[in-house]
């Protein structure tokens, strides 16, 4: 519609003016070199006063809705792209930014959200829903559209739990704009804090927290009382150094900048709040023995990068939940000097080892890098879960079965319409039926749930109502869950410590996929954690300064050879390597670490360019000669017991008649790799299997050459 000029324009006919955002940031992006290091500690928050504990609630709740929704649209989204076969083979690109499925589309619907929702800006502030949205991007959508490395990609984007919602990401600090930092703020110094909480009976004389390193162990350094006091931000007028006109000094009102007592982490609220600054006291440990760690971390706060709110179950904690702040430094991770010591050792240690993962225990055995007698001897090491551990792995298990009794009887008591009764209940009732007594009202009902003829329960479970005992009970459960994973962590980390100071940190461990073994086992690797130790393992190498490579089975086939190149068949009921060819007999675990020490890697970062040097082994096996056989002899251990009957997920039987003859006899059907030491995936490519291409072979550092002296090796072995 064309209008006259000078004739009036209706409002209607104007199109409202587009929506401006802020552009991108025209100064220098500030970029962490990789020099700097990362780490991370936890600082516990105290929120046992009333007020502040529902402001934190309701700020996770708050939260925890934007996630909702943010999950939701993505899982929406994701569908449409899927269903859009057209577009996307047109240009999945711009059908996927059509759809909004980037890291600004999913922040652009987190601000909708926010702003649709009025009582979110009471709680929130947009940067966390940014960081909410990239999180969301991250971990859902982009890990299902775009494949890894691997070439596998996550299932579709899914609503988490209400309970599963532990942790609020924060924004990292402005490393070029002083004083910014917009979401949670760590405030105050460590200095402050050790005068606030100053033990009564600690020396005059220890004044700042370089001096409470030097303290013995034992002493109490911090006296907080139980309950902390909330600090109060600072006021007053600071004065800026600049002076007035009058020549009178220039000063401006104090803020939280200011504040140089006890350690605080802050947060301003929502863009509507009007309740001021949410502040959590933080609580340090006390004995002087954690101060080198404090200081390391805390005691200089231009390395503080970011803080992420996190909570954790906790029964006796008021309100069910325990709350920490997790702070992110511009620092390599805290050692101790006993630390330092002992990683400095084992990379002096000119040794090579390998690794054999099992259902019940971990076989290490290391050589001297140079495969010489004269420079060490055959190490080796077992790791088996003691009397005492499995003790306590059983009485924890007794007690998980207790409480998960206890919350079956407690949610069919509060639902007891939406079970039957047990045959026992039945025909308990038929039996006071036929007697004339009067019918008995059944509180718990035994029996199975209340179902349609397709087996669906007439009612969800997310129906029911639920007691307060049973939400304790819940608790009680992840809580002991978490702890028992916790335990876990740390008797990893101090296995994984003690090899690699007896084995050095050039470790080579065959590539298995632990999943089939839970699928096979179950619970049954609960008491060694073979995931959980050679993860630990390989952390443990790097910070020293090695590394732990991974070798296919597929090419090694370390089970089924010998030192001397003899392929020996086993089941996996055979726990005793004896080759008839050379007449070793030893431990079948052990036998298979040591091989994989001889084991050389094309690329380091593929296990399929994984190939077993049989000549180097050979040399080996004549030159340690007894001592070998003696390091490799030691008593088995029998293996778990897989559960009855193969599942979907056991490995498929391999095909015996691919191997060759063993002393003028065919194996007997069903020899051939051990289920639980191949990797049931997916069928790999050729490439994977064959020998061609690998001409260039990676080792260790200080790894000799291969022998290529096939002859005399081979003389050497005829005259044994």
């Amino acid at each position: 519609m064309s209008t006259a000029l000078g004739e009036p324009v209706s409002a209607s006919d104007v199109a409202p003016p587009a929506r401006r955002y802020r552009g991108k940031n025209k100064g220098k992006r500030w970029t962490r070199s990789a020099e700097i290091g990362l780490a991370v500690i936890r600082l516990t928050l105290d929120v046992h006063d009333p007020g502040i504990r529902h402001r934190t609630e309701s700020l996770f709740s708050a939260m925890w809705s934007v996630k909702r929704a943010l999950q939701r649209d993505a899982r929406d989204a994701v569908d449409a792209y899927w269903a859009g076969d057209v577009r996307r083979e047109t240009d999945a690109k711009v059908w996927r930014l059509q759809l909004g499925l980037s890291r600004e589309g999913m922040e652009r619907r987190a601000y909708r959200h926010m702003e649709n929702s009025r009582h979110l800006g009471h709680h929130v502030t947009k940067a966390l829903v940014m960081h909410q949205a990239d999180e969301v991007f991250e971990a859902s959508v982009s890990r299902h559209l775009f494949p890894d490395s691997s070439g596998r990609r996550h299932g579709r984007p899914r609503v988490g739990r209400w309970w599963d919602y532990t942790r609020i990401p924060g924004r990292a600090r402005s490393h070029t704009t002083s004083r910014k930092w917009e979401t949670f703020r760590l405030h105050g110094t460590l200095a402050g804090h050790l005068d606030a909480y100053r033990h009564r009976s600690l020396d005059r004389t220890v004044l700042t927290p370089e001096q409470a390193i030097a303290l013995p162990a034992g002493t109490g350094v911090l006296e907080q009382p139980r309950h902390l006091p909330t600090p109060m931000p600072p006021a007053g007028r600071i004065e800026t150094g600049e002076v007035t006109a009058r020549n009178t000094a220039k000063t401006r009102a104090a803020t939280w900048w200011d504040h140089a007592g006890a350690l605080a982490v802050v947060f301003t609220g929502g863009a509507y709040a009007r309740r001021g600054d949410l502040a959590l006291p933080v609580r340090l440990p006390s004995g002087s023995g954690r101060w080198p760690r404090l200081v390391h971390f805390l005691n200089n706060p231009d390395t503080w990068h970011k803080i992420d709110l996190v909570r954790r179950r906790d029964t006796s904690a008021p309100g069910g939940w325990a709350y920490e702040a997790h702070l992110m430094v511009l620092n390599g991770g805290y050692a101790s000097p006993a630390t330092k010591a002992r990683r400095t050792a084992a990379a002096a240690l000119e040794r090579v080892g390998g690794i054999d993962g099992n259902v019940s225990n971990l076989s290490i055995v290391s050589f001297p890098n140079t495969f010489a007698p004269a420079d060490g001897d055959v190490e080796t090491s077992r790791i088996e879960p003691s009397d005492a551990e499995l003790a306590a792995l059983a009485k924890a298990r007794r007690k998980d079965r207790g409480r998960k009794r206890a919350l079956d009887r407690s949610r069919r008591a509060s639902n007891p319409g939406q079970y039957q009764p047990s045959k026992r209940q039945q025909a308990r009732a038929e039996r006071r039926q036929a007697a004339g007594l009067p019918a008995r009202t059944v509180q718990v009902p035994r029996g199975a749930r209340a179902a349609n003829k397709a087996a669906v329960p007439k009612q969800a479970y997310r129906r029911d109502s639920l007691s307060a005992g049973y939400r304790l009970n819940r608790a009680r459960l992840a809580e002991a869950a978490a702890t028992q994973a916790a335990a876990q962590d740390h008797r990893a980390r101090r296995i994984a410590e003690d090899i690699t100071a007896a084995h050095s940190a050039n470790l080579i461990v065959e590539d298995c996929d632990i999943r089939t073994w839970y699928r096979r086992w179950g619970k049954a690797l609960q008491a060694t954690t073979p995931g959980r130790l050679i993860t630990a393992i390989g952390r443990e190498c790097e910070k020293t300064g090695g590394r732990m490579l991974r070798a296919s089975t597929f090419t090694t086939k370390l089970s089924q050879t010998c030192f001397c190149g003899e392929k020996v068949a086993k089941t996996l009921a055979d726990r005793i390597h004896t080759c008839p060819a050379c007449g070793l007999v030893a431990d079948r675990d052990k036998v298979s670490a040591a091989l994989c020490a001889h084991v050389h890697l094309t690329d380091p970062d593929d296990p399929s360019t994984a190939r077993l040097d049989i000549v180097q082994a050979r040399h080996t096996q004549i030159s340690f000669y007894e001592g070998l056989q003696e390091a490799l002899s030691s008593q088995p251990q029998r293996g778990a017991r897989p559960t009855r009957g193969r599942t979907h997920a056991a490995a498929h039987k391999p095909d015996a008649s691919g191997h060759g003859p063993l002393l003028d006899k065919t194996p007997p059907p069903g020899t051939g790799l051990t289920p639980s030491e191949t990797r049931p995936a997916n069928e790999r490519h050729k490439a994977h299997v064959g020998t061609a291409g690998c001409t260039e072979l990676v080792r260790h550092p200080g790894m000799p050459a291969p022998h290529r002296h096939r002859a005399d090796i081979t003389a050497s072995r005829d005259g044994s």
